[in-house]
């Protein structure tokens, strides 16, 4: 496969991870609409393409000595207007902080400037069993340079 062929994984303006995606009909209810709970989708995408592009992805997580996941605690969705079939949109995520085993994350799905929903996210760091588990130092380090400084 060329390079030209390969998905984006987005580009990063300032802290911020920016994710170019488009509305398919299958994301649409009868009416041409996004459905709400894609919009869910779209984030899960934000989110895990941030990571990748700082090389925190989940498949490193998972190859790492002591493996690790993140688990999505809490999501507070507010939709302010809707996305239509063929539209052209913008996923946006900001990793803010990191508090004990809790990431907290800002995101919002965009057309042309403008806020379509906003996500305020809460992921949890977790062990394969299931337990939460604060970063390690060297998680912690990759994923600092794009959190919300002091």
């Amino acid at each position: 496969m060329s390079t030209a062929d390969q998905p984006t994984a987005g580009r990063f303006e300032g802290r911020e991870h920016l994710l170019p995606i488009r509305v398919y009909y299958e994301d649409t209810d009868f009416t041409g609409l996004v459905y709400h709970a894609n919009y869910v989708r779209y984030f899960e995408r934000g989110r895990s393409d941030f990571l990748r592009l700082t090389t925190a992805g989940h498949a490193e997580l998972l190859d790492r000595e002591d493996p690790l996941a993140f688990v999505v605690v809490t999501m507070n969705l507010s939709f302010r207007k809707p996305a239509r079939i063929d539209d052209a949109l913008v996923v946006r995520t900001a990793y803010e902080r990191i508090a004990g085993p809790r990431l907290y994350i800002r995101q919002q799905v965009e057309r042309e400037g403008d806020v379509l929903c906003a996500a305020e996210v809460q992921a949890a760091c977790i062990d394969l069993k299931g337990r939460p588990r604060k970063p390690p130092a060297t998680l912690f380090a990759t994923l600092k340079p794009w959190l919300k400084p002091d």
